[in-house]
Parts: structure tokens; sequence; C-alpha cells
């Protein structure tokens, strides 16, 4: 058996930081459910902690911003950028593209969550997020 230098085991690390999930809204709910439960077991994501988390309110730049100041209060409906750039809706019912790419959603988690609440979001905000997207109808 050969065995992989500690340099060339570093490098194919980098391709596995978002692991490989069937891209479906469904999947990446159970990926993040499945972080989560690393510190907390009995964790389980709510639809409606995922609509709070949305529309929370924080302090930024000296604003009260949220999720919603850009993608606005109903995720079926477009939103539009500070720069006045339309954002497509994040429900999957009225956005079938929205939650099958797990590269792209974890990219916009990481940019979004930055933006708004100034770090990253945690693995059960997501699932939370994510549950409460699905539900809507």
């Amino acid at each position: 058996m050969t065995r992989l230098s500690t340099p060339i085991l570093l490098a194919l690390s980098l391709f596995v930081v978002v692991p490989a999930v069937a891209a479906t809204p469904s999947a990446l709910l159970q990926h993040y459910q499945t972080e989560a439960r690393r510190p907390d077991p009995a964790f389980a994501a709510s639809a409606e902690r995922g609509q709070a988390f949305f529309l929370r309110q924080v302090p930024r730049d000296g604003k009260q911003v949220s999720c919603a100041t850009c993608h606005g209060r109903d995720p079926r409906q477009p939103g539009e950028t500070r720069a006045f750039r339309p954002i497509r809706p994040l429900a999957p019912v009225a956005n079938p593209e929205r939650l099958t790419d797990a590269k792209k959603v974890e990219k916009w988690f990481r940019r979004n969550c930055d933006d708004v609440h100034a770090r990253e979001c945690t693995a059960a905000e997501k699932a939370d997020f994510i549950a409460w997207l699905i539900r809507v109808k």
C-alpha cells in the first residue's frame, strides 16, 4: 500500500470544506442538523426559530438590519440589495433553483451572515433557516 505524503493529504483536504451533500433542500437540512447535533445531541431544527432568525433586527453600521432588509419579509418574493440589484426569491417553492447547490448555499451563508450578523452563522441557525424555507408554501 502506498502512503500519501502530508502535503498531498493537506491539499486534498481543501476540497472537503463543504461536504458532498445531495443537492436538495431536505439533504441540506439534514446536513446542518447533523452538524448542529455534534455540540447538542438533542438539537432539532425549528422553522419558527428559522423565521425569527431571518427577521431578527441587529445593529449594523448605525442602522437596524436583518436578512429581510435585502431579501424582503416574504421569501416567496424577490428582494433587492443595497446596491439596488435584484435578488431572486429565497423560498424553493418560488425559486426551484434555491437550495440545490451545497457550495452556493455555504458561500451565501458565509457572506450574508457576515454582512448582517458580523459573524458566521452556526449550523443550528442554518438548519433552522432551511427548515423555515422548506415549510414556506
